[in-house]
């Protein structure tokens, strides 16, 4: 068998930025905007979920880079949400909103509003310059 070769992987904000335009694209070639409303649900949920993990990879660079080698992976949004809260105030309520967003309104029950979805992946964007 052979390994993969991983010794170079994209640095977490070229990633996180990648996830970012993959949810960008699902929106403009598969949920068909009409009328400030998405039309397809399924694919609004599908970049919902992919801009929210843009987000979450931001955050975990982030809180590596300020606790180094005690760093260990969040397990829930108050996990993020608290240590969060120790660094930067701004990034935290950008995390918030993306998590209202993206994640519940977006992911869960599936919005059809461009402009709720829009916001949120501004609001990711605004995250990638904290890495």
């Amino acid at each position: 068998m052979s390994k993969k070769n991983i010794e170079n992987p994209l640095p977490s904000n070229e990633k996180a930025a990648s996830y970012l335009e993959n949810a960008r694209q699902i929106l403009s070639e598969k949920a068909r905007k009409d009328d400030g409303e998405y039309r397809n649900i399924r694919y609004v949920k599908m970049a919902s979920r992919t801009a929210y993990s843009a987000a979450l990879l931001i955050i975990d660079e982030y809180l590596k880079q300020h606790e180094g080698v005690k760093f260990k992976k969040p397990t829930s949004i108050e996990d993020y949400t608290d240590r969060l809260r120790k660094y930067d105030k701004k990034l935290l309520v950008l995390l918030l909103e993306v998590y209202d967003e993206l994640h519940i309104v977006g992911y869960y029950y599936g919005t059809r509003s461009v402009n709720t979805i829009q916001t949120g992946l501004e609001n990711v964007r605004k995250m990638l310059t904290y890495i």
